[in-house]
């Protein structure tokens, strides 16, 4: 079950990537570009997690784990640059 699902899973998300990167190209304003970068990271992870599941490894998940707290922090800079412009108080 879980062998027919993971492909078919892993396609939707590759066209969720697809269309975040459209999104980041033709975005009119900058804060449409910032969330897609921020559904772009999301979606990554996903795909890192369901290829650890496939794989049955479970490094991969530790991994997701970083490149999430640092799309977190990289939205939280981005978002305050774009408010105040500056980052650092």
């Amino acid at each position: 079950m879980i062998a027919t699902v993971i492909p078919f899973v892993t396609g939707l998300f590759c066209i969720a990537v697809l269309l975040n990167l459209y999104r980041l190209a033709v975005g009119p304003d900058i804060v449409d570009r910032i969330l897609a970068l921020d559904t772009l990271m999301i979606n990554s992870i996903a795909l890192i997690v369901l290829a650890d599941i496939q794989m049955s490894l479970g490094i991969l998940f530790e991994a997701a784990l970083l490149i999430a707290l640092m799309g977190f922090v990289a939205t939280v800079a981005m978002t305050k640059y774009l408010l105040r412009g500056d980052v650092i108080e």
